[in-house]
């Protein structure tokens, strides 16, 4: 954008505004205002030396203090999600967003609102977008909320139940993968990229065994930096194990089948390594009556480590493992069990032992009455993990508890997730999500 030493006057329905090029540029090169000054518009004053948008005035001196300030004040006669959408048409939203919250702190996450849906019943999962809305996945629907927190047109899988969600992000930040259950009889399920602002089916996700397309059940996804979608994959016959598609044609690259006496087709959880450029598989309790976690090689098509409970005692720690997480700058894995216990193992030694501390039991007592299965999150450096209707933050190398989130109604945390710069949180015993998230800083 170049820098014009001038100042600048707009017309903006009908009401005058006198800015300089300096503050326009703060906008940065994908607004509005670039593209007015770019050499290739060739954009012209009117007469009288002004440019005319025919957009609301109100919103614009909001938006246009912003760039002066840095700060967002929204006077009470303007509507505040005009203010967004005119900040969507200037391409101001991620200034907004800087403006309204702060960047992402465990420690510091406050309350922002509970959402409650439409729909009776229990939510399945909860997957937060690069831009602070989320996804909610319930049986065979899946109803999307944008950073605004406004739904869009909800997805229907057709009675195929909704086992994960994710955004393809750098790819197309619309595109949402969802994966669903086999419907016996019927050769349908798999996986889908969707629209997730329209809801439209780009197209589906494939698994071919022997050059022969499968019907096969999708189940936890992950994806990389090098637009790979990875998926846990079961079919009736050998297509067990884990599927790699290209994000951009959707075409299948790679298959790792389960080998004898493990599991990958069932995962529970999958996590793409990229220091290693390895992927980590979880397949846990209840799913399992065995736990089993492990890192695989798609270069080299090997496991290279592995963990299972099967080989523990029956009152051991270790069996049970409710959720597991990769942490590469540790060089371990972290372990929640069902008694909501927080265990490491070290990635350096092939097939360790679980340690568990005895200053991450995060629960003293009776045990809740309605089961639900503690998460686990890592973000920032900072660890965290739910139980019941909390969750825990640890911090440090120690990973010592500094501070829990919790709110006053909607029973036990079934799912969470972090994005965007916001913490989303979705209960059991109410249709209701919380939003969490950090305040900006004070600007003197």
């Amino acid at each position: 954008m170049a820098i014009q030493k001038d100042r600048v006057r707009f017309n903006v329905g009908g009401k005058i505004f006198e800015t300089t090029a300096t503050t326009l540029a703060i906008a940065g090169r994908n607004s509005y205002f670039a593209a007015m000054f770019d050499d290739n518009w060739d954009l012209q004053p009117n007469p009288a030396g002004e440019y005319f948008i025919d957009r609301n005035p109100d919103c614009f001196s909001v938006l246009l203090d912003l760039l002066r300030t840095g700060e967002l004040y929204i006077p009470p006669h303007v509507p505040e999600k005009l203010v967004y959408r005119e900040a969507l048409f200037y391409g101001l939203t991620d200034h907004v967003r800087s403006a309204k919250w702060g960047q992402f702190d465990g420690n510091r996450l406050q309350l922002l609102k509970s959402v409650t849906g439409r729909a009776p019943g229990d939510g399945t999962a909860i997957r937060a977008s690069p831009d602070g809305g989320c996804c909610v996945a319930h049986g065979s629907m899946v109803h999307i909320f944008d950073w605004m927190l406004e739904e869009h047109p909800p997805i229907n899988l057709d009675y195929q139940r909704v086992n994960d969600a994710g955004w393809v992000g750098s790819v197309d930040p619309t595109g949402l993968v969802i994966s669903t259950c086999e419907r016996l009889g019927r050769g349908q399920g798999g996986m889908g990229l969707f629209n997730s602002t329209t809801g439209e089916l780009r197209y589906k996700f494939s698994v071919t065994h022997e050059g022969v397309v499968k019907s096969y059940t999708a189940g936890a996804l992950s994806f990389n930096d090098g637009y790979k979608l990875f998926s846990s994959c079961k079919g009736r016959s050998n297509e067990y194990g884990i599927g790699v598609w290209d994000q951009n044609t959707g075409q299948q690259v790679d298959f790792f089948y389960e080998p004898p006496g493990w599991s990958l087709g069932d995962a529970d959880k999958l996590q793409w390594l990229n220091g290693s450029n390895c992927l980590l598989v979880a397949t846990l309790f209840p799913r399992k009556d065995n736990c089993y976690i492990s890192l695989l090689d798609f270069r080299s098509k090997s496991m290279v480590w592995s963990w299972s409970d099967m080989w523990s005692l029956a009152n051991s720690d270790d069996r049970r493992v409710r959720d597991a997480i990769a942490m590469e700058e540790n060089n371990s894995i972290c372990v929640v069990n069902e008694f909501e216990d927080l265990g490491f193992m070290d990635l350096r030694r092939e097939s360790g032992s679980v340690r568990w501390s005895s200053r991450s039991r995060l629960m003293k007592g009776k045990m809740p009455d309605e089961p639900c299965y503690p998460k686990l999150a890592l973000h920032e450096g900072q660890l965290f993990s739910s139980m019941n209707d909390c969750i825990s933050v640890f911090c440090g190398s120690d990973w010592v508890l500094t501070s829990r989130l919790r709110r006053s109604f909607g029973g036990s945390i079934c799912d969470f997730s972090i994005g965007g710069d916001r913490l989303f949180a979705l209960h059991s015993e109410e249709n209701v999500f919380d939003v969490w998230e950090t305040p900006p800083p004070s600007i003197v």
